[in-house]
């Protein structure tokens, strides 16, 4: 059996994103990211919704900085987190 190694770095990928969410959440770091979480959570996403839309966010932050060759920009990132449910714009789907 072979596994696709697309299907592996998308995994990769993923878990990697979720393990920089959770350690932003042990740290306290963005504070935005603990008050998405509670806020959410408030209105009834389950944890793990809530760390797969945080992640989503991460991951266009970090195609943006890519794509733009600039700084990781904290505030847009907030801006995003706090935007939650909605999730950014990506610019592949149009």
């Amino acid at each position: 059996m072979t596994v696709d190694s697309d299907d592996n770095e998308e995994g990769f990928a993923e878990q990697t994103l979720l393990g920089a969410i959770e350690n932003q959440l042990a740290a306290g770091e963005p504070a935005a990211v603990q008050a998405t979480l509670n806020k959410l959570s408030l209105v009834g996403y389950e944890r793990e919704d809530i760390l797969q839309m945080m992640a989503q966010v991460l991951a266009a932050e970090i195609r943006q900085m890519l794509e733009q060759d600039t700084a990781f920009d904290l505030q847009h990132y907030e801006q995003a987190l706090r935007a939650l449910p909605e999730l950014p714009d990506d610019p592949d789907q149009g």
